[in-house]
This record gives structure tokens, C-alpha cells and sequence, in this order.
């Protein structure tokens, strides 16, 4: 029997849903000063106008569901589904006060692809938008490859067993430190001594290029919030081909590397544990399906003639796989050439690698490379058992931090989250060959929308249907969320109209 929520089941999501939006409404004056200190009047008001609102909009909340009890796990996974959502509307408004989106679903489509790390875009006019607007596209990539509630845990959540239980909902799966608010507090710290660190050479980079200081820094922050963020955004419309720099696209790699890692390896490694490295399973799993679908992409551009040479590979082809299997998005290629130059089995190659993504608790991201490796492992373990006599126990064992043991739960859970991925990636298919597009470009374009990469081959423009935009957003928040939560969402939903 499915129970019909209570007045206090409302009054918990509706308290900690306007918590997550108050927070997401503060940071909206970050962009408001970078438009202030540029002179970006009309700009500037747009932020104001959004962060009241999202500041009202949550403090509304708060008054109106003032209660004392803490979540449970439904709660929690129903806040967390519920503020994605709510930070796609609210994010949207500046974006599309600007006037450089042709609708508001347009805008709410680069908002998700921003909060989702995705970097599939529908902004026109790129090149000439203002340095506020531009601060708040990489920040919505900031904030949610950190996650919208790793920033409310941050700033306005006490810690709490409800704490923890909308920080699962994100699709964070390991609580790093004993307590979910010193686990948030570091992930923060990683992100920001990153950020710096990344944004100085970039910068360095920039300006040895010949940019000018001043935006050779905005250019070099902005990138690597996206890189390390798995995001793709970029400020100019010709992504990482505007820098024509071969030392920018390997910083850039590096950082796209270090996003796409599990923040407990980070965590293992900052800690002194350095042979984490060589035996962690995720990046076992991450250097042979890498070193795999490269070899399948470079054998298949070498037959074409596509790139002559080991730079121009490395430079065309394993930087797209290493930003596509990483989930970042970046490209020094154009869009119309994954068509005119990289032929059906290299696509197959980078659509496969947009599929596996990265590392479990990390900014990335597609199935895992955890699952992937479990899908491998639990596939072995059977062939033992099927070999074995009958009476034999056959336990198979992988590293990931610890050692441990495949358990029957760790594998089930993580085939219906494989699962779930496959039937997305076919749904968003089907979607867009219904629309007429080719079979390989409607398996790219759906599969770099749910797996959060960002990567097209030219489907994504402003003047695709709206049906396909409203299913690539959902696609990019069932991906980001990685499912459970929504399932949550939606069950609530169900629960408030056939509960008893």
C-alpha cells in the first residue's frame, strides 16, 4: 500500500528545497559584481532580478514550512531531484533577460546543461555576450559539479542524518570524511586549490599566447571551472580551437583528468596514499577503455587519412576521446567534422566513451567506470562459478581505496543503474531519428545529452524542436542525478494523488 504524504512530509522538501534556493540565490552576486566592476548596467540588474527571486522564492519556503523534524531517505532524494529542478527556472532568468536566447525553454536548456555539467548550448551570439553573463554560465557549471547541495550543505545546512540523504541524492554515493559537512567543506577545498592553481597557468598560458592580462585571467578561471567541472562551456564559440594553443590543450586535458576522479582518490591522495593510484580499480578501468576506444578512433581516422601525423592524432583524436570519456565536452574539432572526418567507427568510439564517463563521486558524468568494471568482475565471477565444482565458494575481490569483496547488492545496484543509463542513451535515440536525424548522429547527440558531456555533431542549435530540447534536458537531469533520486521525486508525486 502506497501512503499519501502528510502536511510534514510537504513542510520537510518544502524547508530544505528553499535552503538549497536561498543559497543558489547568494550566489547569483557574484556575477552581479563582475558585471558591476565591467560597467554591465543592464546586466547587472539582470542578476539582481534573479537572485531576489531566488532569495524570495526561498525564504517564502522556509516561512511557510517552518517545522522541526529531520528527513528521512525519501525526503532527502526528493529535495535533491526537486532543487535541480527549481535551480533550472531560477538560473534561467538572467539568461534569458539577456536577450541572447530566442525562448525561455532555450534558456532553461543551457541552464540544466550548465547546473548538469553538460555543455550542450543554444545561446546565439556567443562572442559578444557580457563578462557578468559569462561569469554565471561557468559558475552554474561550479556549482552544480560540486553539487546544488554540496553548496546549500556549505552554506546554510546544519549537518544533519537529513543532511546526508540529500547528498546521496546528487549522486554522491561516499561520504569521504565521518561527518557529510566536513565531506562537503573538502570537496570544496580540493575544487578551489584546483581552481587556483589551474587558472594561474592557464592565465600564464594566455598571456604568453598574447592575450591581454585582464582576459587571459577571465578566459583562464572561466575554462577551468569547465574542465574541472567536466562542463564544456567556453566563452567563445569556437571552444578550445579559439586558443590555437597546443600547451592549453594539455593543461586543459590535465584538469579534465583530475575532474573526472573519484574525490575519495582525490582525498587518498592528498592524504599521502599515493599507490592508491596503480591499484584503484576505477582507474584501471578508466586507462584500458581510454587506451581501448583511442585505438579504435585512431585505427579508423588512420584508414581515412583524416590526420596525418602523431601530433595532429593526439591533438584531433585523443583529445576529443580523453573529453568526451571524461565527460567534459571540449573539442579541437568542429562540430561538423566528428561528419565530414571522423567516419561511422571512430563516432561509435567517441559515443562509447561518452557512455562509460568517469569516476563515481566525481564531476563527471555516464555509466562509471566503477560499473563498468563490476559489470566485468560480476561477468568473471560467474564464468569462476560455472567452472568450479558445485560446492565451491568463488569470491572475487577489487581495490578501490580498500580492498573489498563484489557483494551481490554492489552488483545489482549497479547493473540497474547501467541499465537505466542504455534505456536513456535508446530512448533519446529513438527521439531524435523520429525527427528525421541519421541513426549515428541521434545515438551521438542523446548520448553526449545524458551522460553530461556536452559534445555535438551538429543536432543541438536553437532551431531543433522543442519536443527533442525538453527531452535532452530531462536526459541531462535524470544523467546527473543518476536516477534514484528522481524516482523518489516521482514516486512522491504518485504517492500524493493514488496514496491511502
Amino acid at each position: 500500500m502506497i501512503f499519501k504524504p502528510t502536511a510534514d512530509d510537504y513542510k520537510l522538501i518544502g524547508l530544505y528545497t528553499g535552503k538549497l534556493t536561498v543559497a543558489l540565490g547568494l550566489i547569483k552576486f557574484i556575477p552581479a559584481i563582475t558585471s558591476l566592476f565591467f560597467r554591465e548596467w543592464n546586466t547587472m540588474l539582470d542578476f539582481l532580478i534573479g537572485a531576489v527571486a531566488c532569495i524570495a522564492l526561498g525564504l517564502f519556503l522556509q516561512i511557510l514550512c517552518k517545522t522541526k523534524k529531520d528527513m528521512d531517505w525519501a525526503h532527502g532524494l526528493t529535495v535533491a531531484a526537486l532543487s535541480w529542478v527549481i535551480a533550472m527556472f531560477m538560473g534561467a532568468i538572467p539568461l534569458y533577460l539577456s536577450g541572447h536566447f530566442t525562448s525561455y525553454i532555450d534558456a532553461c536548456f543551457d541552464a540544466m546543461s550548465g547546473f548538469a555539467t553538460t555543455g550542450l548550448i543554444l545561446i546565439q551570439d556567443i562572442d559578444h555576450i557580457s563578462h557578468g553573463l559569462n561569469m554565471w554560465r561557468h559558475l552554474t557549471m561550479f556549482i552544480g559539479g560540486q553539487g546544488i547541495v554540496v553548496i546549500g550543505l556549505t552554506l546554510l545546512v546544519k549537518g544533519t542524518a537529513g543532511a546526508y540523504r540529500m547528498f546521496v541524492g546528487e549522486a554522491r554515493e561516499e561520504k569521504i570524511l565521518p561527518n557529510v559537512i566536513q565531506t562537503a567543506r573538502f570537496i570544496w577545498y580540493v575544487s578551489l586549490t584546483y581552481l587556483i592553481l589551474g587558472t594561474l597557468s592557464l592565465t600564464a598560458i594566455g598571456i604568453i599566447e598574447g592575450m591581454p592580462p585582464l582576459r587571459a585571467f577571465l578566459h583562464g578561471i572561466w575554462i577551468f571551472i569547465a574542465a574541472f567541472d567536466t562542463g564544456g562551456f567556453t566563452p567563445q564559440s569556437q571552444n578550445i580551437i579559439y586558443y590555437h594553443s597546443f600547451p592549453y590543450e594539455i593543461v586543459t586535458m590535465i584538469i579534465m583528468v583530475l575532474g573526472t576522479m573519484n574525490f575519495a582518490l582525490h582525498y587518498a591522495l592528498w592524504s599521502g596514499n599515493r599507490k592508491e593510484i596503480r591499484k584503484n580499480i576505477e582507474i584501471i578501468s578508466l586507462v584500458i577503455t581510454t587506451s581501448g576506444l583511442f585505438a579504435i578512433a585512431a585505427a579508423s581516422l588512420k584508414a581515412s587519412g583524416a590526420y596525418s601525423g602523431v601530433a595532429s592524432m593526439f591533438r584531433r583524436g585523443f583529445y576529443q576521446i580523453i573529453s568526451a570519456h571524461s565527460g567534459t565536452g571540449y573539442s579541437t574539432i568542429y562540430a561538423s567534422q566528428f561528419l565530414t572526418d571522423w567516419g561511422p567507427l571512430a563516432m561509435f568510439a567517441i559515443t562509447l566513451a561518452m557512455a562509460f564517463g568517469g569516476s563515481l563521486s566525481s564531476t563527471a558524468g555516464g555509466i562509471k567506470a566503477m560499473r563498468i568494471a563490476t559489470f566485468f568482475k560480476a561477468v568473471r565471477q560467474d564464468a569462476r562459478k560455472i567452472m568450479s565444482p558445485a560446492a565451491t565458494i568463488v569470491i572475487e575481490k577489487f581495490h578501490h581505496i580498500k580492498d573489498l569483496v563484489l557483494e551481490e547488492k554492489f552488483v545489482r545496484n549497479s547493473m540497474i543503474i547501467l541499465l537505466c543509463y542504455v534505456i536513456m542513451y535508446f530512448v533519446g535515440t529513438i527521439a531524435g531519428m523520429c525527427y528525421g536525424y541519421p541513426l549515428d548522429q541521434s545515438m551521438f547527440e542523446s548520448t553526449s545529452a545524458a551522460a553530461n558531456v556536452g559534445l555535438s555533431c551538429g543536432i543541438t542549435t536553437p532551431a531543433m524542436p522543442t519536443l527533442l530540447k525538453v527531452i535532452y534536458i530531462i536526459q541531462m537531469w535524470f544523467g546527473r542525478l543518476e536516477f534514484i533520486s528522481i524516482f523518489a521525486l516521482i514516486g512522491f508525486i504518485i504517492a500524493r494523488f493514488r496514496g491511502k
